[in-house]
């Protein structure tokens, strides 16, 4: 008996009539796809495939055949030759839609991408969101690089948009990582499940044009139902940009439609709608089973390289285990549901599934409108409904998965898994209505939720002049602009919630201390007399960088201190001919490194090249934090960071990179951000940082009338030709690198002295000790007695604020701040 095609009762109800014209080998545009009825004013019927994995559940390996089957044919194409494997895969595609399990597995050996077999240099690109997993399916044929198009917004610009006007949801944003995947005239690949006008696809290649031109394009779809007229202005439109685009597809066709179709469909689904849904059996349901694991990237939406497929090559037998242990032992078949735009992970780890000996089927949710009608002769039978869960995506509103409820006479699946990322993982647990539990509810047995990470793109720094007053070029800020936010709290309350426990010290901002006219002066003249020993400290510490790698360095300043330093350190640089990278970026103690911009750098730069900067050390609170935060990122991923830190002063003997072990007054150690580019110091709230952002700050527009941030940088850097020869020998002399952690020994024994058990409340260095007085609540201040006549700006402070200056001998600093424990006391 032949077996009803299911787009006969849409080819009865709207007279649509669908025929084959060429295809590979024997299939034909009827064996690739059924017919529905969209809910959708824009066009009445729906091509539903069979072989995407979307709206049919399909034999993986059946998905994973027809896509990189259609890779193959893309090959030939961009070759020029006739391989065969047109032919030969047609022919086992149509008869594992028969059912010949054989035949999918041997067109998946057929059509793989192996080592031994040269791959084109092609860019690949995937329509969100029917065909991202389909997309993914051709690159992995061709080893080739993928980027999907998607309707999830992350805060990042967009490199093109464009509209699929007869789409549910017509938006479609370009978001790749490294704008670099578009570079140079390699090929675009543009892959789509069916093509039936050509308008999404000459909107994206006019839209790309615009931004990464190039000679030709191929277009790779399922099918191909264009009429005679829609071809010709294809090709007139390629003449006109004077680029080449090509076609392929498995089956080409033609569909007819009624003039009145819209109408009609439109009637239809208004009758339908108000009929009594058919009784169909439901699930006896089972438990839902959390699983979490990680992936190198959950798919293409940010791009996915050759890199990441190796990567995920070898974690997909884990994953699979995982969720092979937490399904026990099912009864067949079992579901494996992708959501949305993640489909080609999903097809992945149920081809595993099936090497593990399950019957497994997988499909997709989708955001377009059906009508479903449970008849053997049409395409949609069934449909759960459930609240979006996507957020982002398309705001609130409600998302379909199709024919996965068993239709009449069927019986339901064995169990399922559900395939989501972390930002789609966003429901109740106990909300009956939510997608876990109305699955639960379809099926027989258990319901194990896989849920993978979401590569978040990293977002570009912050660049003066719309964050801080620092030239562009000069730095970029790996931060989150909080300036809006109201984060300074009284100093005396501030320090009484941080020594209590309640509050970290990174949570909020103490109030900007604005000095005198008199500390001001104190300001310019250390800066007159300590210009050029900073200058010759910059040279030295620069020098060093540059001697000990064979390639220009990327300086990574610790905010907010450090940012000045890698600004007069990339001048240095530049005064050598090199042009060095300079970032800036958020550590806290007790918190460690800002993961989001160690992501960044690793994206953006060998993390080998990296050196951290900061102006000078105390006791090594700060080093110690780098070293450990360093160590634990590369251990949880290595990627080959170091943590090589660059000071001006080390007194503490925390590092081998230092222009000096003397404690000496740094001028921008004086004042707050009117130095510093008038951004503050940085903040670490969850309530504040959105998810995939950087840790915050905020920018003082209205200081700028008292910034000195730019006056600073050029008054030391005009000494540079002074100190050069100066630098030269002493770069030369023989020095002891080695560190000694002076410093820490030191404050342990103040600490000690004072009966203080927290060392965070001694600050040792001319630094750490005016950041006391400016912005916590000091208690007394040490003095070097040697050492007075460089304190001008301390001591000033200390009187200012009524603090108790003592002397004290044989300090390796020239001063150390101590906070009052407990934070009382009046604040001058």
């Amino acid at each position: 008996m032949t077996p009803v095609w299911t787009g006969d009762w849409v080819r009865r109800e709207l007279d649509v009539v669908v025929t084959t014209t060429d295809a590979a080998g024997s299939l034909a545009v009827t064996d690739l796809v059924g017919l529905a009825v969209r809910v959708n004013p824009r066009r009445a019927h729906l091509l539903v495939s069979r072989v995407l994995g979307k709206h049919v559940p399909a034999r993986p390996d059946v998905v994973r055949g027809a896509g990189m089957l259609l890779g193959r044919l893309v090959a030939d194409r961009l070759a020029g030759v006739d391989s065969g494997v047109a032919t030969e895969g047609g022919d086992l595609l149509a008869a594992a839609l028969r059912g010949d399990d054989d035949a999918a597995a041997h067109l998946v050996e057929r059509t793989r991408w192996t080592p031994d077999r040269a791959a084109p240099d092609v860019l690949v690109l995937g329509y969100a969101e029917t065909a991202t997993g389909l997309g993914h399916l051709v690159a992995d044929a061709l080893d080739a690089d993928v980027l999907h198009s998607t309707r999830r917004p992350v805060g990042t610009t967009p490199l093109c948009t464009f509209e699929e006007v007869h789409s549910h949801a017509t938006g479609h944003l370009l978001l790749p990582d490294d704008p670099a995947l578009f570079a140079g005239e390699r090929p675009i690949v543009l892959v789509d499940d069916e093509l039936s006008t050509g308008a999404t696809v000459m909107d994206t290649i006019r839209g790309l044009q615009a931004v990464a031109p190039r000679r030709r394009w191929v277009v790779a779809s399922l099918v191909d139902l264009r009429t005679p007229t829609a071809r010709a202005e294809l090709d007139r439109f390629a003449a006109d940009l004077d680029v080449q685009v090509d076609v392929v597809a498995l089956a080409g066709g033609v569909v007819e439609l009624p003039a009145d179709v819209l109408a009609r469909g439109t009637a239809l689904v208004a009758r339908w709608a108000d009929a009594p849904a058919p009784a169909t059996r439901g699930g006896r349901g089972g438990p839902v089973v959390e699983v979490t694991a990680a992936v190198p990237r959950d798919g293409g939406r940010h791009g996915f390289t050759s890199h990441h497929r190796r990567e995920l090559e070898a974690v997909l037998p884990g994953i699979a285990e995982q969720v092979h242990a937490a399904l026990g032992a099912p009864a067949d078949p079992v579901l494996v549901l992708g959501t949305e735009e993640l489909v080609h992970l999903p097809v992945r780890v149920a081809g595993e599934l099936v090497r593990r000996g399950l019957d497994v089927r997988v499909s997709s949710t989708s955001r377009s409108p059906v009508l479903p009608v449970d008849d053997p002769g049409y395409a949609v039978r069934t449909a759960l409904t459930f609240p979006s869960h996507d957020r982002p995506a398309d705001g609130p509103g409600h998302r379909f998965a199709y024919n996965v409820a068993p239709g009449a006479g069927a019986h339901p699946f064995a169990a399922a898994v559900l395939v989501v990322d972390d930002v789609s993982h966003d429901w109740d647990d106990d909300d009956p209505t939510a997608l876990p539990a109305v699955l639960a509810a379809a099926v027989d047995g258990p319901v194990v939720v896989l849920t993978v990470p979401s590569h978040r793109p990293t977002p570009d720094p912050l660049r003066g002049p719309a964050f801080g007053s620092y030239a562009p070029d000069e730095v970029g800020w790996l931060l989150t602009d909080l300036s809006a936010v109201p984060l300074e709290a009284p100093v005396e309350a501030r320090e009484q919630a941080i020594q209590s426990g309640r509050a970290h010290y990174s949570e909020s901002l103490p109030v900007e201390y604005q000095p005198g006219p008199a500390y001001l002066e104190l300001f310019e003249q250390a800066l007159a007399e300590s210009a050029a020993r900073v200058a010759e400290a910059v040279g030295m510490v620069t020098e060093l960088v540059l001697a000990g790698r064979s390639r220009p360095p990327v300086l990574v300043s610790l905010a907010r201190a450090g940012t000045p330093v890698g600004v007069l350190m990339r001048r240095w640089a530049a005064t050598r001919g090199v042009d060095v990278p300079h970032l800036t970026v958020s550590i806290v103690r007790d918190r460690g490194l800002d993961p989001r911009a160690l992501d960044h750098l690793a994206a953006h730069h060998d993390p080998a090249d990296v050196v951290f900067v900061d102006g000078w050390t105390g006791k090594g609170a700060i080093t110690r934090e780098l070293l450990a935060a360093v160590a634990e990122r590369e251990q949880v991923q290595p990627r080959g960071f170091r943590p090589d830190l660059a000071v001006l002063a080390d007194p503490g003997g925390c590092t081998a990179l230092f222009g000096t072990r003397e404690d000496f007054l740094i001028p921008s150690a004086c004042l707050n951000s009117t130095v510093s580019g008038l951004v503050s110091r940085t903040v670490l709230r969850a309530d504040l940082v959105p998810p995939g952002g950087y840790h915050g700050a905020k920018f003082y527009r209205e200081l700028a009338p008292q910034d000195v941030s730019g006056r600073f940088l050029d008054t030391v850097s005009g000494h540079f030709a002074d100190v050069a020869d100066d630098v030269v020998r002493a770069v030369a002399a023989p020095v002891d690198r080695t560190p000694t952690w002076a410093g820490w020994a030191a404050v342990e024994e103040v600490a000690a002295g004072f009966g203080i058990t927290d060392l965070n409340l001694v600050k040792p260095g001319v630094g750490e000790t005016t950041r006391v007085l400016l912005r916590r609540v000091p208690w007394k201040v040490l003095v070097r007695p040697d050492r007075t006549a460089e304190l001008a700006h301390v001591l000033h402070l200390a009187r200012d604020r009524g603090v108790e200056v003592e002397t004290r001998e044989g300090m390796p600093f020239s001063c150390i701040g101590v906070i009052r424990p407990g934070g009382g006391g009046e604040v001058a």
